[in-house]
């Protein structure tokens, strides 16, 4: 079998699936296994950014893991907008309304756009002060400091890529998506070494070089999923005339993404709330967090992918008014997304000691981030079904109860835990500690992520998806395209 061959076997273009109709299966393999790819290559900037430091210094190394945190959360204000055109393209396209997706795709890049330089600009003048909440060593607050101002700067390039894969990914097409960010992810691996250490007339900056690195790559990317959406040859397309911000619409965004923004922020807050605590032990304890947090990036991207190839086909049955599919389609995401990351926890589990060595081989670090994997890698699967309906719900135009689970999980039920039992204020032989221990916050990582998993299974299987329709059709109407007496669609149909 040829290569072209054997590629067209695991990659689908956008004329070739039908999200609303056929195999759930076969639909959810070809929409997200481009997603998987497309994450891992993501997951690649900040592999390469941690493996070079790492190679650097322990103290840049330390310094990427307190600023990554902050990254994640001026990106999670943001992507709210993001998931709010992703869906809105998704339902429009799956109710055959080719104009309402374009208007919703044009207005979202703009409002995203806007949402990057005013975050980006924010995040310049206050990052010295958000990162010395942490409490760090000084020399690692000072790396931090010049990495994030760089970031700071970036973020509107960042945002434009993720718009752009946002707005593909709800049309239906994840391959062009993919074959983006695979060329500026080999951008930014041959960038890294050269500007962290220095060659030739190229200065030696440090922690800086990774920044400036990862944001002409993202800047590269962005300019080039920009092209292509003009164009409108792949998945949807924009158009200038409707990228002038419309007040009106930008309620309909907001309603949609606010509450997105706040689950993924929801996350990035937990993320730096726990290396506050963190940072209350040693400087290898913070390397070890830093580097599980990027083991747990690059882990997590089937569920992920799942995550998001669930929310288009959920948007797009919603669409369709094939209410049938939607539950077969989040009922088998969750089966095989718990599948897939338990597996990956085994996995995690018996090499954790070699999985952190690859990033720093410091004996500190490697004991402290094996401790880590190992208490939450059973947990692996738990998450994968977290993540599944999570889809599901912002599918569904439901982002207000995927943001509620989100608060549930890291404000209410992990941060407290982690406090509580790395601190030893209950101490209980076995599972908490008389004395402080990071092993503690490890805990709290695992028992999270099992009761989001009920609650997000429970909530959906009771009936909380429905009633999210935006398409602005009558219940009716929308209910008159499903036939009477549909029976959820069988996974393995054709």
């Amino acid at each position: 079998m040829s290569l072209r061959r054997r590629l067209g076997s695991l990659f689908k273009s956008q004329s070739e699936l039908d999200l609303t109709d056929g195999s759930i299966p076969r639909s959810l393999f070809f929409l997200s296994f481009p997603i998987v790819i497309t994450n891992l290559l993501q997951v690649g900037y900040n592999l390469a950014d941690t493996f070079w430091l790492g190679q650097y210094s322990t103290e840049a190394l330390a310094a990427i893991s307190l600023g990554f945190p902050l990254v994640y959360l001026f990106i999670s204000l943001g992507l709210g907008l993001t998931v709010a055109g992703s869906v809105l393209v998704a339902q429009h396209t799956g109710a055959d309304q080719p104009e309402q997706a374009e208007y919703a795709a044009s207005q979202t890049v703009i409002f995203t756009l806007l949402a990057g330089l005013v975050l980006g600009t924010l995040g310049f003048q206050f990052v010295a002060e958000l990162l010395g909440v942490f409490g760090a060593e000084p020399a690692v607050l000072t790396l931090a400091t010049d990495y994030m101002e760089v970031i700071s700067l970036g973020l509107p390039f960042l945002f434009g890529f993720t718009v752009f894969i946002a707005l593909m990914r709800g049309a239906g097409d994840t391959v062009t998506p993919m074959l983006v960010m695979f060329g500026t992810v080999v951008l930014n691996v041959a960038l890294d070494p050269l500007l962290i250490f220095g060659v030739g007339p190229l200065p030696e900056l440090g922690v800086e070089g990774a920044a400036i690195a990862t944001v002409f790559a993202r800047g590269s990317a962005m300019v080039v999923g920009l092209w292509l959406m003009f164009r409108g040859a792949h998945g949807i397309q924009i158009h200038l005339r409707q990228m002038i911000p419309d007040l009106a619409y930008s309620k309909k965004l907001l309603r949609i993404g606010v509450p997105a923004s706040v689950e993924n922020t929801g996350r990035a807050i937990s993320v730096n709330a726990v290396l506050v605590i963190v940072t209350l032990f040693s400087t290898p304890v913070v390397a070890a967090f830093g580097v599980g947090i990027r083991v747990f990036s690059m882990i997590f991207m089937p569920a992920i992918a799942i995550d998001r190839g669930v929310e288009a086909m959920t948007g797009q049955n919603i669409g369709a008014g094939r209410q049938d599919r939607v539950v077969a389609t989040n009922r088998f995401a969750a089966k095989t997304s718990f599948l897939i990351l338990s597996a990956l926890g085994v996995i995690t589990f018996l090499f954790a000691p070699e999985i952190i060595g690859v990033f720093d081989d410091s004996p500190s670090v490697v004991a402290e981030g094996a401790t880590f994997l190992r208490w939450i890698a059973p947990t692996f699967g738990f998450v994968g079904i977290l993540r599944a309906y999570s889809g599901g719900f912002r599918g569904a135009g439901k982002t207000l109860t995927a943001a509620a689970i989100a608060v549930l999980l890291f404000g209410f039920i992990r941060l407290p835990i982690a406090y509580v039992a790395s601190q030893g204020l209950v101490p209980i032989d076995g599972w908490f500690f008389a004395e402080p221990n990071p092993t503690g916050i490890w805990f709290a990582f695992a028992v999270s992520g099992i009761i989001a998993a009920v609650v997000a299974a429970g909530w959906f299987e009771r009936g909380g998806w429905r009633g999210g329709d935006l398409t602005e059709r009558s219940p009716t109407e929308a209910d008159s395209e499903a036939e009477p007496g549909d029976e959820p669609t069988a996974v393995g149909d054709d």
